[in-house]
């Protein structure tokens, strides 16, 4: 059995939908929903329902062109994944899937950024707030992206996953800049009024060095308490810092902070910067109070800053298995007994947890496309970390996660192209999606018809090739133009279609006489041999063709072979006898005795059948006219023949 739903679904409002308090219906398509009033209410008889079918779309998000460029770009990064080969080394294969990561985020990020400039310059207040929303989704997504790639893709160890989640911190709580700059940039720094909070989010930060250059603008105009900033300016310059590529081992790091750690709390118990309850608030972080650091709530501004700060104070060579506990108070502490957690803080404590199932079911649940959990778990899976999880209904995790998110993609008018690349890299499902979602792509375009065309015989889809051939085809017969339609059901292979055309073509030239689509029928080549009709008139344009380059042997040979070898249909016998006739009235003989003969026997034959129950009288004297002109010149050829060949012979 599947797994229940942890929350139940948001209700969608359809406006004008259910207020005659009739049944709904509905019809699922492949990325939306058609929902409809019926006949039926609810109490009462039958009587007439709307006449709306109203579309329900579960993935806005693919109609944003911005977002469409994070669909295009991570296309190709997705593609680049599936290359690295199973044979490279894990070492080498770790720097990869990192960089591949960040790779990702940085096509993230470049989205927020033109998603925020969007949302500065719209006119429109929906608008706006629509460029805003999407933002916000988009920030949390990198956020959880970035705390998997910092504890599951590159798996930081004890010493330097404190490092990694500071710059994680660091990344996601960029104000501190921006107001460092304004105060620093101001007439008189240490007055400003967001002089002090700046000096302590850059200490939360672990940003010690920064945080003592703005402290000596403090300084240097206190003389009289330059002791107690000089005593500050040393705690902050002697906080060890691990160093993973360096020769100093976590033990000895782990000894070294403890030193200055109880250098701090003398220096908070001697009352040293009790004078400057700036500086003491200061000291108390240093030395990992929570009290402390709660009150800073205002800076941390959230729970897993608060985390992060508290670890760096208190615990800085943790090991992974620990950070659960960890995270799980510092949420607690700081969200209070009252507050309930938001989903994002619920997706980040299992992240913490170490629980990437439960990221992605949750990140699954809350988000409102596959995007995010289907690159995700795509690079977890290469990174062999999925595993262990199959779900109950066949394909693993990460193919289920795929499949959905490339038929969403396939419901889009120029996505769908870069669906077909995530199916094909889905091998247990994936062909059998393609095939079916391939066939509802609307074929607008001959253009769109061919590139459809050419996925589809690169992977062998001879079914697929047959029916956009044969749709193609018939929109061409349709429309008159009979050299497309030829060209499609050749492609299709359809004997019957191309039977069709080509008697269609033959009606076309008794009408006009001449051939269009020259070019197609003079390159037939192995084709023709696709129906006894398409041969012959592949072959009858070959015959025009050799009479125009005045090869009239080789065409009086042909003609004959085409009636003689009965290819040509017995109603075209006339029309290829009445062709013979400029070939038989040239002065020099072009059929031998033996040929005249055997045009006479087609003539005998073709008069002795029934004749056709349209016919009109006038058609028989026309018919009746052509067979005495012809018999005449059958005479008259075969008495030259016979004298050339006797005049040959002696």
């Amino acid at each position: 059995m599947m797994e229940e739903v942890d929350v139940e679904p948001s209700p969608t409002l359809i406006p004008g939908a259910g207020f005659h308090q009739r049944h709904l219906g509905f019809e699922w398509g492949p990325g939306d929903l058609l929902v409809y009033e019926t006949n039926y209410k609810l109490q009462g008889p039958k009587s007439a329902g709307s006449p709306f079918v109203h579309i329900v779309r579960k993935d806005e998000d693919i109609c944003s062109p911005i977002l469409r460029k994070l669909f295009n770009e991570s296309h190709l990064i997705f593609v680049g994944l599936q290359k690295i080969k199973e044979d490279v080394p894990s070492k080498n294969k770790k720097t990869q899937f990192v960089s591949i990561s960040k790779n990702y985020r940085s096509v993230i990020r470049a989205c927020m950024e033109e998603l925020q400039q969007n949302a500065v310059s719209a006119q429109e207040g929906t608008v706006a707030s629509q460029y805003g929303d999407q933002v916000s989704i988009l920030l949390a997504i990198e956020l959880i992206w970035n705390l998997c790639e910092v504890l599951f893709i590159d798996a930081s160890p004890a010493g330097s996953l404190l490092l990694h989640l500071l710059d994680w911190v660091r990344l996601h709580k960029s104000d501190v800049d921006s107001r460092a700059r304004e105060v620093l940039q101001s007439e008189s720094p240490t007055r400003h009024q967001a002089y002090w909070d700046v000096v302590i989010s850059l200490v939360l930060q672990g940003r010690m060095d920064e945080a003592r250059q703005v402290l000596s603008k403090q300084a240097s105009l206190r003389a009289e308490s330059s002791s107690v900033f000089r005593r500050m300016d040393l705690l902050l310059q002697n906080m060890p810092v691990f160093n993973p590529t360096g020769t100093q081992t976590l033990t000895e790091f782990d000894m070294k902070w403890r030193n200055w750690h109880e250098e701090c709390d003398r220096s908070l118990q001697d009352n040293t910067f009790a004078s400057n309850r700036h500086l003491e608030t200061i000291c108390k972080i240093l030395v990992g109070d929570e009290d402390a650091l709660l009150e800073q709530k205002e800076l941390l501004s959230t729970w897993y800053h608060f985390l992060v700060t508290r670890l760096l104070f208190t615990h800085p060579s943790i090991k992974p298995p620990d950070l659960h506990y960890y995270a799980q108070s510092s949420m607690n502490m700081f969200l209070g007994p009252r507050a309930s957690p938001e989903p994002l803080d619920i997706i980040l404590l299992s992240a913490f947890e170490f629980d990437l199932h439960q990221v992605i079911k949750d990140c699954s649940i809350a988000l409102n496309n596959w995007w995010f959990v289907a690159h995700l778990t795509d690079l977890l899976d290469h990174c062999k970390l999925l595993q262990s999880h199959n779900l109950h209904f066949g394909s693993n995790l990460r193919e289920f996660l795929v499949l959905e998110y490339a038929s969403g993609l396939f419901t889009h008018h120029s996505l769908w192209q870069l669906a077909v690349d995530y199916f094909d890299h889905c091998p247990e499902f994936g062909r059998v999606y393609l095939e079916l979602q391939i066939e509802r792509v609307p074929l607008d375009t001959e253009r769109k018809a061919i590139k459809v065309l050419r996925i589809c015989e690169d992977r062998q889809m001879s079914e697929q090739v047959r029916s956009i051939c044969k749709i193609m085809a018939k929109r061409a017969l349709r429309n008159n133009r009979l050299g497309s339609a030829l060209s499609w059901s050749i492609r299709a292979k359809d004997a019957a279609f191309a039977t069709l055309i080509s008697e269609r073509f033959l009606q076309d030239y008794s009408n006009k006489g001449f051939f269009t689509d020259l070019d197609l029928l003079d390159n037939l080549g192995p084709a023709m041999l696709l129906s006894d009709r398409l041969t012959f008139l592949g072959k009858y344009r070959e015959f025009h063709r050799l009479y125009g380059e005045n090869r009239f042997t080789e065409a009086a040979r042909l003609l004959l072979s085409l009636m003689t070898a009965k290819i040509a249909p017995r109603s075209l016998w006339m029309t290829l006898l009445t062709d013979a006739l400029p070939l038989l009235e040239q002065k020099e003989v072009i059929f031998s005795v033996d040929q005249t003969y055997e045009l006479m026997s087609c003539l005998e034959e073709l008069n002795s059948g029934t004749k056709e129950p349209k016919q009109t009288d006038q058609d028989d004297d026309i018919e009746s006219t052509k067979t005495e002109l012809l018999r005449l010149s059958l005479a008259r050829n075969l008495a030259m023949a016979i004298v050339k060949e006797g005049t040959i012979e002696t």
